[in-house]
């Protein structure tokens, strides 16, 4: 018998999507908000297809342009992180050195009140 594991995942074009930064909750907000834009378009207009319309095209923009935002700061966070790596490591080979010493004078005020 085939064992069915607890977390299902999603694989389009041989991408785990659900290992995707951003993805799910970009599609989960584009989703609801064209829904949301195509029901209020059809309650003013009475039109069925041009509420489907304006409900895709809702969705589309939505998605997108929360994909490109969190993917943005996303990006941002990946470089902080990148550059607080470096700044361990760099701290961490100078620790106790004549280089450590001097970095720590650096950025301190020595003025007398």
């Amino acid at each position: 018998m085939k064992e069915i594991s607890s977390d299902s995942s999603i694989v389009i074009f041989g991408k785990d999507v659900s290992k995707i930064p951003c993805f799910r909750n970009s599609f989960l907000y584009g989703i609801s908000g064209g829904l949301a834009c195509g029901l209020l378009r059809f309650m003013f207009t009475s039109k069925p297809q041009s509420g489907a319309n304006f409900a895709v095209g809702a969705y589309g923009v939505i998605a997108l342009c929360y994909w490109i935002q969190c993917r943005y700061k996303f990006s941002e966070a990946k470089l902080e992180m990148q550059r607080t790596r470096y700044l361990l490591q760099q701290h961490s080979l100078l620790q106790g050195t004549e280089a450590d010493n001097d970095n720590n004078d650096v950025g301190h005020d020595t003025k007398e009140v």
